[in-house]
């Protein structure tokens, strides 16, 4: 169960190599003895996440999980929860892409959409049946300031995760008489290795802050948080800025 100061025993993370995933398993470890169910497709980058987590002090199982074959996503979540309950479920898993080929070129542009959506919503439907099972949790789902108005330079990327965003936003509102919460977490530019040799933009954070966003928000039982907090106002403007105005941006 998740304590009277917001941590979790158990953690599930689906996109167990996400460099956000980790940060936030870290953080968890620092305060409490933590089981964290790490799902990835099998490699090198699982191998050495586990390990990662294992130097922390955490109790680490890994699963096989690919986002993009929803088939296997009900029997990756049963074993997951076969071990006891999962209190905090963390979705990280997506791609980034080559934005200028995704629009393009049809099995980019499909494969984007089948794993930041489809899978996304894929495990969101199951992780919901099992934590209303079980009766208690939380569940975060990863999505992007780009959810909040795609810009030309990412509407493929964006436009996916803004689907992510709205299947997430109305699980919270199906999830609250169940006493589910769902928390919808929404960085902007993070440095990882997906934006590597990417220019940075103002307002760029670390995994580590977003992390301490995410478990800020789960604490605090907030349903929506940005990283950093200021991305929500920059975000609003931009949201009603007239189109002809929005297109002259450098973005």
């Amino acid at each position: 169960m998740i304590n009277a100061v917001g941590n979790p025993q158990s953690l599930l993370l689906l996109g167990g190599t996400s460099e956000i995933a980790l940060a936030t398993a870290e953080r968890y470890a620092t305060r409490r003895p933590l089981r964290v169910v790490l799902a990835a497709r099998p490699s090198q980058r699982l191998d050495a996440a586990a390990a990662r987590l294992d130097r922390v002090g955490a109790t680490v199982m890994t699963l096989p999980f690919d986002a993009a074959a929803v088939g296997s996503h009900a029997e990756t979540i049963e074993k997951a929860f076969a071990d006891g309950d999962i209190d905090v479920t963390l979705v990280a898993f997506g791609l980034l892409g080559d934005q200028e080929k995704a629009w393009t070129d049809h099995r980019s542009a499909v494969e984007l959409a089948q794993v930041n959506y489809v899978g996304a919503v894929s495990v969101g439907v199951l992780l919901a049946t099992a934590l209303r099972r079980q009766g208690h949790g939380a569940l975060v789902a990863l999505s992007s300031a780009a959810a909040e108005r795609p810009r030309r330079a990412n509407f493929c990327y964006g436009s996916t995760k803004a689907g992510l965003d709205a299947f997430y936003t109305g699980l919270t509102e199906a999830l609250r008489p169940s006493g589910i919460k769902v928390c919808v977490i929404r960085p902007g530019f993070v440095h990882t290795k997906m934006t590597a040799g990417l220019k940075p933009p103002p307002l760029s954070v670390t995994p580590q802050q977003v992390a301490e966003v995410i478990v800020d928000a789960v604490a605090r039982g907030r349903e929506q948080a940005w990283a950093p907090g200021p991305m929500r106002f920059v975000m609003s403007a931009l949201r009603h800025l007239p189109r002809p105005l929005f297109r002259r941006l450098p973005l």
